[in-house]
């Protein structure tokens, strides 16, 4: 079975989908769409299968479409029976897409960010907004370090892979930011989730 994937080289949700792929064993059944995503002119061919215009869209066998990134690493994470990346204890379960979920909003922050940086014109940059959404990185960052890290160094799951492509992210888009000083378990964390096939395989361009 093919599922085909509006894809952005650069974008950390698409990454995480891709992640989950190869550490499923199911990368193969992957295929790759081109896309033009953008947040202020979308592209017409995702928004005819997601309202949102965003990647990841997914589209199954039967065109049937998936979005965002979590429904489409849940479903990724059907389609080999090699151990699940939402484990079977429900505590666990919930703490790993708990997790997942505190990934996705520093990413959403740091994509604010970005956006505030980048597209906006100069004239109408809000520093205030910038900040802002800054301080919502930091202190995601303080409680993966402060709560999550037990449980980022147990087995790999959804909330695992979710982390290391944010923080790869912050890396790709903030060279400048040193958020590992202040966070140095997490540090060391990462630097040994990086060495995985699986993040090596989906490098951003």
């Amino acid at each position: 079975m093919k599922v085909q994937i509006f894809h952005s080289p650069a974008s950390p949700f698409v990454r995480k989908v891709l992640v989950s792929a190869h550490e499923k064993g199911v990368y193969n059944q992957i295929e790759k769409l081109p896309s033009k995503a953008w947040p202020v002119k979308r592209d017409p061919n995702i928004v005819k299968e997601n309202p949102s215009g965003k990647v990841p869209t997914a589209l199954l066998d039967d065109d049937t479409p998936l979005f965002d990134s979590r429904v489409i690493c849940a479903y990724i994470d059907t389609l080999s029976n090699s151990l699940s990346l939402y484990p079977e204890n429900l505590k666990d379960r919930f703490s790993a897409m708990t997790l997942e979920a505190l990934a996705d909003s520093i990413l959403d922050a740091a994509l604010l960010c970005r956006y505030e940086s980048v597209l906006r014109p100069q004239e109408y940059y809000w520093a205030l907004w910038h900040d802002s959404q800054m301080e919502k990185v930091d202190s995601g960052l303080d409680d993966l370090e402060n709560r999550w890290l037990k449980f980022l160094q147990g087995p790999v799951s959804i909330g695992s892979i979710a982390t290391a492509c944010t923080l790869a992210y912050l890396d790709f888009r903030f060279p400048d930011k040193d958020w590992r000083s202040n966070h140095n378990q997490l540090d060391s964390w990462f630097a040994d989730f990086s060495k995985r096939p699986s993040m090596q395989a989906t490098q951003p361009e």
